[in-house]
């Protein structure tokens, strides 16, 4: 972006788009996304050129991938694993990248990673026993590290051997269909870690990324931490926001198991609670854990529910739902819509502002958004690669007319207009200045909020 504001000349052969009655926003950034994953025994349907692609249908122009090598495997072999993967991307990306074991080599080569390959965030899963899952020894050296190197600790909290216990007793009880899946995955279980992680966090003194927070117990544990003045971030997902538990009762199994993913959806109370969540300010974020699998991949877990490859859709509809049950029912502004959509992100991940503004010098990823453009989300005319959609037959109101990504129109009133191999890798630098505010304990009584300044959403 060179200019912004009334009376401009556009140059001699741009491309002039009418914006009369719509709104110019940031491009949205969905900070939580798992395209290719090799997961669970097989491959998420969804790749970096498809998955790139769809999300710019729907107006996000950014995402952030996940980089999870296998216990025992170099960090940044699989890093370059990734990028090679993520090479075909239509939008721009990053990576966070997860630590799922612990010895001098993983330490030294989040060090690299840090410093020369753009990667100031660590994923850390709780749940997963016996694959990925990590233990609160190594939860606390590698959140020790995070500090050292100016790095945001992200978390997927489950207390993964509940869960596992919870299994093997519902299923012992003959319970092998998807509805063991949330029985399995109380919120209760997601609660105790939420605690017991943030708590680890306030003892390393490290900023605290939780990704989707799904229940009232998570998001209480992060109020309680935010109003102490911990620096302690929440996300939550499109899906939680919307759809209920009830599904996992569909009579339908290959219905029921398109929406199994961890944490599972929950009763209707939370819906409301996270609602609220994000209005108060104390879940910072949306994402939608895209990571799709098909019929015949979740059809892996016919007899038994754990080996339902978790996963869902979602990066195609996140700011279509969001606009319309957020903006259209008025529990959000369009200035606090962007903000949750993208500035945020932006900021907490260190992108902004090239990232999530619109202001000179800023990527031209930008929306054209039409607040009165409708559609009904059908699986059968989406972009994405899977063959279902956990928001089917829902009608919404607020659509993106035209996405454009680095200047160039990527969507053009839902005709994909982009390529291959658009999209750049965008590094992030770590955020040194957070964690050196927090080598005291006065940091942590005196927070220093996320700037909400500067985000204009307006319309031209």
């Amino acid at each position: 972006i060179v200019a912004f504001g009334p009376g401009l000349e556009a140059p001699s052969g741009a491309r002039v788009i009418d914006a009369g009655g719509q709104l110019v926003m940031p491009g949205g950034i969905d900070p939580h996304t798992h395209m290719e994953l090799p997961f669970m025994g097989t491959v998420a349907s969804e790749d970096f050129y498809s998955g790139t692609a769809a999300a710019m249908a729907g107006g996000t122009t950014m995402i952030i991938d996940f980089v999870i090598p296998n216990p025992g495997t170099s960090l940044l072999e699989a890093f370059d694993q990734w990028r090679g993967w993520s090479a075909k991307a239509a939008s721009d990306y990053s990576f966070h990248v997860a630590i799922t074991w612990w010895s001098d080599q993983v330490r030294e080569e989040m060090g690299v990673l840090t410093r020369e390959r753009g990667v100031n965030s660590f994923k850390h899963f709780m749940a997963y026993k016996g694959a990925i899952m990590v233990s609160d020894e190594q939860l606390l050296q590698s959140f020790q590290r995070c500090q050292e190197l100016g790095a945001v600790a992200t978390v997927h909290a489950e207390n993964g051997e509940i869960v596992w216990h919870l299994q093997q007793e519902l299923k012992r009880q003959g319970i092998t269909g998807p509805e063991g899946h949330p029985l399995s995955r109380p919120p209760e279980v997601e609660g105790e870690a939420a605690n017991r992680v943030i708590k680890i966090a306030q003892v390393i003194n490290t900023p605290l990324y939780v990704v989707h927070n799904s229940c009232i117990e998570s998001l209480e544990a992060i109020t309680r931490a935010r109003l102490a003045g911990q620096r302690v971030f929440g996300e939550v997902l499109a899906g939680h926001l919307l759809i209920d538990d009830s599904v996992y009762r569909h009579p339908d199994w290959g219905y029921a198991a398109a929406h199994v993913m961890s944490p599972p959806f929950r009763p209707k109370e939370h819906q409301e609670a996270l609602w609220r969540g994000l209005q108060s300010g104390n879940l910072q974020t949306t994402a939608t854990d895209h990571c799709c699998f098909c019929a015949d991949q979740k059809a892996m877990g016919r007899d038994d529910f754990t080996r339902i490859p978790n996963g869902t859709g979602g990066v195609e509809d996140r700011m279509a739902v969001l606009w319309h049950h957020g903006v259209g029912s008025g529990r959000l502004t369009p200035s606090e819509f962007v903000r949750i959509t993208s500035a945020n992100a932006a900021q907490i991940f260190n992108l902004y502002p090239r990232k999530g503004s619109v202001s000179v010098g800023a990527d031209a990823d930008l929306v054209v958004w039409d607040p009165e453009k409708e559609k009904v989300i059908r699986a059968a005319t989406q972009q994405s690669a899977i063959d279902y959609n956990v928001f089917e037959g829902q009608r919404v109101k607020g659509l993106p007319r035209y996405t454009l990504t680095r200047g160039q129109v990527a969507v053009n009133d839902g005709k994909v207009e982009t390529r291959e191999g658009h999209g750049q890798f965008v590094a992030r630098e770590p955020n040194g200045s957070v964690n050196r505010a927090l080598s005291s304990w006065k940091a942590l009584t005196a927070p220093r909020p996320v700037s909400r300044s500067g985000i204009p959403a307006t319309g031209v």
